[in-house]
């Protein structure tokens, strides 16, 4: 179940011409709820504040908004300990057509949902995925960021379900490899770790952007760059990171089975040190 909070109010409906339904003209940050804390707060609010300045829509202000959010966990009666909450910053309701002023005012609207760990054996063992035939378009205004627009997302994610993967990896038009449906992709070889520069599409997430911070403060570089399909399925490990489940090795792509992770498991230990207590397991 979720629970939806507009300008700190319990909220249910949302204007039909609110351009965030009519035109997906918006961006959204999913957040970890950890010991009634938002989880990597700082980096969420980089990445929408990024994203206002190039959507020209008006920077929420993160210190209301971060109040906003801690009553809307207490009010949700969520477990606080363990949930999840979605900002979704919209430029609110205008007159028909493509066009708006700019900067736009935002509408800002919260909501707070049950979640579960992923099971402790995924962690240990690995996560099963596939190479989706879905690809994402190249040199998008909005590379990198999270926009209400996900369609891409959608129905590449559509194809993991048909298929029984736990995530799907996706490539742009030139075969490049890019990230997941939900996830970021890193891959290790000869223990150099690397994940796909996003300059051309794709969502740079902050569990990737947490997971190179602190590699970097253990020395260890992590370098973004172009990355093709078949140095994938040569490497010696591939990880995935996201904002709720933190790292995660794969165990298999397609035919491709890895069933060792050294490097990915210190990985792990640098993160569960770091605040990712999934990672733990």
């Amino acid at each position: 179940m979720s629970h939806w909070f507009h300008d700190g109010k319990p909220a249910s409906v949302v204007p039909l011409d609110d351009r965030a339904f009519q035109y997906g003209d918006g961006l959204f940050e999913t957040i970890a709820i950890r010991n009634g804390e938002p989880r990597l707060w700082r980096y969420h609010m980089d990445r929408l504040a990024a994203g206002c300045e190039r959507l020209r829509i008006a920077v929420p202000d993160a210190q209301p908004l971060r109040k906003q959010l801690g009553v809307a966990v207490t009010e949700s009666g969520e477990i606080p300990g363990y949930c999840a909450a979605k900002i979704i910053v919209s430029c609110g309701v205008s007159a028909r057509g493509y066009a708006r002023e700019n900067p736009t005012a935002a509408n800002t609207y919260i909501g707070i949902f049950a979640t579960r760990p992923v099971a402790a054996e995924l962690y240990r063992d690995g996560v099963e995925t596939r190479v989706c035939e879905t690809k994402l378009a190249l040199f998008s205004a909005t590379a990198g960021l999270k926009t209400l627009n996900r369609l891409e997302q959608v129905l590449a994610r559509s194809e993991c379900h048909a298929h029984g993967a736990f995530e799907g990896l996706t490539l742009d038009a030139g075969d490049q490899l890019i990230c997941g449906t939900m996830s970021n992709v890193f891959i290790v070889s000869n223990e150099a770790i690397s994940t796909p520069s996003l300059h051309r599409c794709g969502v740079e997430g902050v569990m990737r952007r947490h997971t190179i911070d602190t590699l970097a403060a253990n020395d260890i570089t992590v370098e973004c760059r172009d990355i093709g399909k078949d140095e994938l399925f040569q490497s010696d490990e591939v990880f995935l990171t996201n904002s709720q489940f933190g790292v995660l090795p794969v165990r298999r792509c397609g035919d491709k089975v890895w069933r060792q992770h050294p490097v990915t498991q210190k990985v792990m230990a640098m993160m569960a040190r770091n605040g990712v207590v999934e990672c733990v397991a």
